[in-house]
């Protein structure tokens, strides 16, 4: 007999339904006489007949049993079968469809159920007799039922397996969320055709759960604490855990942390306030910013006493709601039901605390949720106080730096000073300065210190302090930044002695200058750079370039390397930009984006300018610190300058002194000045017969000092001597640096000019001409 012909069907109540042809050949009964019988009776006479002349059953025939789907009944199909199973075989199969914690689920073709597991997980209540005939994925409970049986589908279709998919299933109410891993495979017979699939269901809901939990817990040490803002990392914790964690959110900060402060010992008082910093959810309560006590006697003031987290569940009569009223509303308005507060603490400091929620379906928090949401808190609170102290070294740089830097512009009648300054959000160490020199001559100075925080700052000011007393020698722009670079090296040196563990041993220092000075009454402008990018002038007529100032080293490098400088013509009336190279190429570079606002300087105000560069760059969202001056040139007039060539001989002292008699009646210079600034020419002078070179100059300039400049071709020093009482001669300088307000020398290429300052007082009746108060 053919194996898998079928011989009989017998219905739920063992009786025979059908009876075919291979049955009648077989056991020799017809189909009159055996349908409606009960095979078992069929079965104990047929066993009887074979005892009685020396035969089993099991020589008459060998069958396989199996249950098929008929309309919505199991019927039992008995089929011929080639080769029989041993007793092995068979307790097999009844250990995997009775003990095996993996359910077992027996698929036809249409996907319906016709053999399970006896102990089933899917529905756990309800007997395995009314499962069979059910769809697999109603049988089984899956949420997503569709994709579930496309899936199957594609299984029966192409007979490639599918294993270990996870699969949520529906969620029963008052029932946490189940989770299977589920696996798919064909089942044929012996001449290959297909007859359905066993499908295998295991809960991993627990294992799930636990792998999401590391998953959020690694999410959140990703995500959290890129930003260095207390605010921020309270943000970027409520964005990570909602709503993969819960659905609501709320962290509140102790307001001292915020304000980089050091944060209160344990326990907590209850008048300490606290920020509320961030919210994730759909009702949010009190504003965010708002900064208030916690409420004594609730969960989140307990948590600061002792900074146990606590599982809370919220019930219509929890008596901690009425001591917050306000927080009791909005907690009844949005549904929660199931609360956990966490604090955030770090090595036994409190810093704030973190309240979670979950509402209306999520389901409510377990044991196993504290432990994950005090280990996210942990990694929060850690990033806090890196915010923390980095805000307070913020705070503390960006003091420094705005006490270092001058608070107003200084004003000059020769030049229109317009500083910009966009500070990055670490703090930095760039600068700039507009510095007056003898002769209505003002240094511009553009600087800037590599890094951020308190090091740069401090290098900052060291460094603007040395050029303010480097600019007090009247030195050349390339002489100025040769000495500022010696400091810069001194200042890297002394970093190199401190303690291994002391930050700046092992911080480099990086700093570039600019300079350049002006002269209203050469209108020129002698400019050196030290790795900052080239100036650009915009002159009177519109058109603008970029002055060729050939490049320096960065300050303090190493090697002998100049600071070459640069004199330029500047017509009155020029501007000239100077910038760090966070501008070099938005605004200094000739085709750059913002290029064209710096160009139509020479028709607007300075600070419009500047406003509309500050603006642009802020917009594209600048990456750095960045400074820049702004500078329009304007000349001495020509009345408030006498200039006078003078011979080498004898007669150039009282030639000078009648010459500046006469312009210092002509401005109106009080007497007593007059008499003060005749000896100083009439010193000067004598000196640069004495011991200069010709030829021999005078110039006398009135701006809001009174300077009076003697120019010789020698290149020798002039000293300070100390006369004795019989000497005759070598008083000169001694009674300049007396009398005068200070005094120097300037050393040019050929030569050197010997200055000396005096206040410009202006008689009174001088003053009443020209209509000014006496």
């Amino acid at each position: 007999m053919p194996t898998g012909d079928v011989l009989l069907l017998v219905d739920e109540s063992g009786r025979v339904i059908e009876w075919g042809r291979p049955a009648e050949e077989l056991f020799g009964w017809s189909a009159e006489e055996a349908v409606g019988q009960s095979v078992t009776a069929l079965m104990r006479e047929l066993a009887a007949d074979g005892k009685h002349r020396g035969e089993s059953f099991s020589d008459a025939a060998a069958v396989l049993v199996k249950p098929v789907l008929r309309g919505t009944s199991v019927v039992w199909q008995m089929l011929a079968a080639g080769d029989t199973m041993s007793g092995q075989d068979v307790a097999i199969l009844k250990a995997a469809f009775t003990h095996s914690p993996v359910e077992l689920h027996v698929l036809d073709n249409q996907l319906r159920v016709v053999r399970m597991s006896t102990a089933t997980g899917g529905m756990p209540d309800t007997p395995v007799r009314h499962l069979l005939g059910k769809h697999f994925t109603e049988a089984c409970e899956l949420a997503d039922s569709e994709e579930e049986t496309a899936v199957a589908q594609r299984v029966l279709e192409s007979g490639e397996p599918v294993v270990n998919r996870i699969v949520h299933c529906i969620k029963a109410p008052g029932q946490p969320a189940r989770i299977q891993s589920v696996s798919y495979f064909r089942v044929e017979d012996s001449h290959g055709n297909v007859v359905g699939l066993v499908a295998s269901t295991v809960d991993v809901t627990e294992r799930e759960n636990a792998q999401n939990r590391l998953a959020l817990l690694d999410t959140v040490r990703t995500q959290v604490g890129h930003r260095l803002s207390v605010m921020d990392v309270c943000w970027e914790l409520v964005e990570a855990v909602v709503p993969a964690f819960a659905g609501i959110a709320d962290v509140e900060v102790i307001e001292d942390v915020v304000r980089g402060e050091d944060p209160p010992l344990v326990p907590v008082h209850g008048d300490v306030p606290l920020r509320r910093a961030a919210f994730q959810g759909p009702i949010a309560g009190h504003p965010l910013g708002a900064v208030r006590p916690l409420p004594v006697g609730t969960p989140f003031s307990d948590v600061l006493s002792d900074l146990r987290p606590r599982l809370v569940a919220i019930e219509e009569d929890s008596s901690w709601l009425a001591a917050d009223p306000a927080r009791a509303d909005v907690i009844r308005r949005s549904g929660a039901h199931s609360l956990i507060v966490a604090p955030l603490t770090l090595r036994g400091h409190a810093l704030g605390v973190v309240s979670f929620y979950r509402h209306q379906q999520e389901d409510p928090f377990e044991e196993e949720d504290v432990a994950l949401a005090s280990a996210m808190c942990t990694h929060a609170a850690l990033c806090i106080d890196n915010a923390r102290q980095f805000m307070r070294e913020w705070i503390i740089a960006r003091t420094v730096q705005r006490r270092l830097l001058p608070h107003q512009p200084a004003t000059h009648s020769t030049v229109e000073i317009s500083p910009l300054h966009l500070p990055a959000p670490e703090g930095g160490g760039a600068w700039s300065d507009a510095i007056a020199l003898p002769g209505a001559r003002t240094a511009l100075i553009v600087g800037d210190v590599a890094g951020q925080g308190i090091a740069a700052a401090i290098a900052m000011g060291l460094l603007r302090t040395a050029v303010h007393t480097l600019a007090a020698l009247d030195l050349q722009p390339d002489e100025l930044l040769a000495r500022l670079s010696d400091t810069a090296a001194r200042l890297v040196a002394a970093r190199a002695t401190l303690p291994p563990t002391d930050p700046l041993n092992r911080e480099p220092l990086t700093a570039g200058c600019i300079i350049a000075i002006y002269d209203p009454v050469d209108l020129t402008c002698t400019i050196a750079r030290a790795g900052l990018p080239e100036p650009v002038a915009v002159f009177p007529d519109g058109t603008s370039a970029s002055l060729p100032v050939p490049p320096g080293p960065q300050l303090a490098e190493t090697g002998n390397a100049p600071f070459p400088a640069t004199t330029v013509d500047l017509p009155e009336g020029s501007t000239l930009a100077m910038g760090t190279a966070a501008l070099a190429d938005a605004v200094l570079a000739p085709s750059g984006p913002l290029r064209p606002l710096l160009d139509g300087a020479s028709t607007r105000r300075l600070p419009d300018v500047c406003d509309d560069i500050a603006h642009a760059l802020t917009a594209g969202h600048p990456t750095g610190e960045s400074q820049m001056l702004l500078a329009r040139t304007k000349a001495l007039p020509q009345d408030r300058v006498l200039t006078l060539a003078l011979p080498a001989d004898p007669e150039a002292a009282p030639i000078a002194r009648a010459a500046a008699r006469r312009q210092l009646e002509a401005w109106g210079v009080d007497e007593e000045t007059a008499f003060t600034t005749e000896l100083i020419v009439s010193e000067l002078v004598g000196n640069a017969v004495r011991y200069g070179a010709p030829p021999l100059q005078l110039r006398l300039v009135l701006e809001r000092m009174l300077t009076c400049e003697v120019s010789d071709t020698a290149a020798s020093a002039p000293q300070v001597k100390h006369a004795r009482t019989i000497d005759e001669t070598g008083r000169g300088l001694f009674i300049i640096a007396s009398v005068a307000e200070q005094w120097g020398t300037r050393y040019q290429a050929r030569g050197k000019t010997v200055w000396a300052e005096q206040p410009a007082v202006v008689s009174a009746e001088r003053r009443n001409a020209a209509g000014r108060p006496a």
